[in-house]
């Protein structure tokens, strides 16, 4: 199998998570995209987007509206962008994302989970730079050179693309991510997203077998009871 179906394999065993903790990521994302400018899609390019990627991730009508109407009320809530770096079994790379309105409870919070796995958290940049920033699309579709022209038509910065079975896999620079989706729409009408997102894939991988890999398990497990955790990113072969 190939990078791209990797990556597309990971990401839609993400999307298929616990629905609560993906509502929730996308409910604070919603809302603080609405916040931050005109509570309507057609008007905030930025909340079109992150409804976007809601969709691709079965977020319901409900769940978006009602992030929308929250913002639409004046609620006063906000959150901080924040980002953790650390080293799990076996030296592995983490990478934790999270969106709080509380930066030294998430934070202890995190911390403890690295502690209570034998892991450790490192300092801004120690692991990131391990990793590529890339955005991945997912969608039916077989015909690569079709997809390459329509792509490079709409001045998307293409870095691969991948068939595997009847499933693309596209992957380019973050900041095309929604010039490619543009881009696909045109090519493929009804298109539906399997993946749309912009993620983080690791430059090389580890393996991690018995007792390091219930240590790795168990932090990604404390990980994700963590509210304010949006991603964790890592390079432990699965």
């Amino acid at each position: 199998m190939g990078r791209a179906f990797e990556v597309r394999k990971a990401a839609m065993a993400k999307t298929n998570a616990v629905k609560t903790k993906i509502y929730a990521r996308f409910g604070k994302e919603i809302y603080m995209a609405a916040r931050a400018g005109v509570p309507d899609p057609e008007m905030n390019q930025g909340l079109k987007q992150i409804i976007a990627k809601a969709k691709a991730n079965q977020v319901t009508a409900e769940v978006i509206k009602r992030a929308i109407d929250k913002a639409k009320g004046g609620s006063d809530e906000s959150y901080t962008s924040v980002r953790y770096e650390g080293f799990g079994p076996n030296n592995s790379n983490i990478i934790v994302e999270c969106l709080t309105d509380n930066v030294n409870r998430t934070v202890s919070e995190v911390r403890t989970c690295f502690t209570k796995s034998k892991s450790k958290m490192g300092v801004s940049g120690s692991v990131s730079h391990m990793f590529d920033s890339v955005g991945i699309l997912s969608f039916k579709y077989t015909d690569d050179g079709a997809m390459l022209d329509c792509l490079v038509e709409h001045d998307v910065d293409v870095q691969d693309i991948e068939v595997e079975e009847d499933i693309m896999t596209v992957t380019v620079v973050p900041t095309s991510l929604y010039a490619a989706k543009t881009a696909v729409e045109s090519l493929i009408p009804e298109v539906e997203f399997d993946v749309l997102e912009n993620t983080m894939i690791p430059q090389n991988m580890v393996s991690v077998e018995g007792e390091d890999k219930e240590m790795f398990d168990r932090l990604l497990s404390m990980l994700d009871n963590i509210d304010d955790v949006q991603n964790v990113y890592h390079n432990v072969e699965e």
